[in-house]
């Protein structure tokens, strides 16, 4: 151990004269024309998660599922310990990446072919990295799209996930820049078009069903079912500590002087960062589809629609898409259930579901051409397939 002795320190401001020549305004973020197809950015900061920052995620986002809450409903079903929930993951393997992928966004477009392929428990630290696949250039007046893949990666250098996203992102168009990492297209990228899902050795514990409810095993899923979840979520300004908390830099969701100086419907006050919303909406949806799950498989066409503001309130509703059984494919009896999954602000789920009927689960991109006009209370709109095990 290095050992140094130590004394106080004086004041030097008031004897040191202020200098301006020399001012730093650090820029964070890229703008359209600093992106180039290939580049790989590999993202600063890693974060470990401990258990109590596990724990606390998934209560706060409200989920029912005891894998992601019980060390002994975990490990009694094969995984070695509770399981951090894969939206914390995703949250924070995007989150990394905002820094070199969207700090100057305008949107995001959406979330796609998301594949959670390696259990996170609590101790394991998450790093991410992004690949540029697209880059689509609309010219310096209108704002051009960026497609990307991220991998988020443990302290192993293993893919625990695997997911691409679209960003809408201007050009600079005479906007100070800043000196960003330069994109590295030889960097370690263990990207694969099909990967494997790795699972431990699952058990199936007779004698832990009465930990959970007994309507959300696969068996109670039907393709055609519409559950409408029955709670809401009134979002507060608690989502400016956790846009941080996951590791989001990105201002337009906790810096009020940045957001009113946009116009538009994101304009105003800080928009709660998207994948805090999703995980609000999965938790809210969780006693009725997935306390029962073992496994989120992933996501995709996944889009936020409209903007949520501190002080709304969110509401959800979930169409069962096909049930798939798997016998015991994954070690016990279980299957897959995919669900379009429909988030909503400032109305009741039944409400929403009287007032609009089945124009809710239309796409909202595909509304115009359809002659349909846009649903403002819908914010959210994306497919998920869970594994589900079978009832004891």
């Amino acid at each position: 151990m290095a050992e140094k002795p130590m004394s106080p320190f004086g004041e030097l401001a008031p004897s040191t004269p202020a200098s301006l020549s020399d001012v730093k305004k650090n820029i964070y973020g890229r703008y359209l024309e600093e992106f180039n197809v290939g580049d790989i950015y590999v993202h600063p900061r890693q974060f470990t998660v401990d258990r109590s920052f596990a724990q606390e995620f998934a209560t706060v986002f409200m989920d029912a599922n005891p894998l992601y809450l019980s060390a002994e409903y975990a490990k009694a079903h094969g995984f070695a310990d509770l399981l951090v929930h894969p939206l914390m993951v995703f949250n924070l393997a995007l989150s990394i990446g905002v820094q070199n992928n969207s700090e100057k966004a305008l949107a995001n477009l959406g979330y796609y072919n998301a594949q959670f392929l390696l259990p996170v428990y609590p101790g394991d630290t998450l790093s991410s990295r992004t690949k540029i696949l697209a880059v689509d250039d609309k010219g310096p007046d209108k704002p051009g799209i960026v497609h990307v893949r991220t991998l988020c990666l443990n302290q192993k250098n293993e893919v625990v996930l695997q997911y691409e996203r679209k960003i809408m992102i201007y050009q600079s168009n005479g906007k100070p820049k800043g000196n960003p990492k330069p994109g590295d297209a030889s960097a370690f990228f263990p990207e694969s078009k099909t990967p494997a899902l790795k699972l431990p050795n699952l058990k199936f514990p007779t004698e832990m069903k009465d930990v959970t409810w007994g309507h959300t095993y696969f068996e109670n899923f039907k393709p055609g079912q519409i559950y409408v979840h029955q709670n809401g979520r009134t979002i507060t300004d608690e989502h400016y500590q956790w846009t941080f908390r996951v590791g989001n830099t990105h201002p337009l969701h906790y810096d009020k002087l940045y957001s009113a100086g946009i116009s538009g419907p994101m304009g105003g006050e800080p928009v709660v960062y998207g994948g805090l919303v999703f995980g609000w909406l999965a938790g809210m949806a969780s006693r009725d589809i997935s306390e029962n799950a073992i496994w989120e498989l992933g996501f995709t066409e996944g889009y936020h629609t409209q903007p949520a503001f501190s002080g709304d309130t969110v509401t959800c509703i979930s169409r069962i898409l096909t049930t798939e059984d798997k016998g015991t494919e994954y070690g016990i009896p279980a299957g897959e259930v995919q669900i379009q999954f429909i988030g909503l602000k400032n109305i009741k789920a039944n409400d929403a579901l009287d007032k609009f009927g089945a124009d809710l689960f239309l796409k909202e991109n595909d509304k115009k051409k359809l002659g349909k006009e846009k649903i403002p209370e819908k914010i959210f709109e994306i497919e998920r397939r869970l594994i589900i095990k079978k009832q004891p």
